[in-house]
C-alpha cells in the first residue's frame, strides 16, 4: 500500500522518533485533543450513527476473525479486572 501522505513511513524508526518530539514539545495530552477534535469533526459531517454502524461493522468483523466465543473471554477478563480494583474485593 503506498504512503502519500508527507513524512516518514508509519511504523518506522524516523516516525517514532517524530512522534516522540512532538509528545515532548506539546505533551502527551495533545493526541486526546487533536483525537476529540477529529472525532467531532466526523460527528458534525456523518453524524452519530455512522459511529454505530463502524462499531458494528467491526464487532462483525471480529467475530468472523475471533469466534464468538472471544467476546465470552474477554467479557470475563473485563469482569475480574474491575472486581479487582473494587473495595469490597479487598476484604
Amino acid at each position: 500500500m503506498a504512503n502519500n501522505k508527507r513524512g516518514p513511513e508509519p511504523g518506522t524508526q524516523q516516525a517514532r522518533r517524530g512522534g516522540q518530539a512532538v509528545r515532548a514539545k506539546y505533551g502527551s495530552e495533545f493526541y486526546s485533543k487533536i483525537g476529540k477534535k477529529g472525532g467531532d469533526s466526523v460527528k458534525e459531517k456523518r453524524g452519530p450513527q455512522f459511529y454505530a454502524e463502524i462499531g458494528k461493522k467491526g464487532g462483525e468483523s471480529t467475530k468472523r476473525q475471533q469466534g464468538s466465543e472471544f467476546y465470552s473471554k474477554i467479557g470475563k477478563k473485563g469482569g475480574e479486572h474491575v472486581r479487582a480494583d473494587t473495595p469490597e474485593s479487598n476484604h
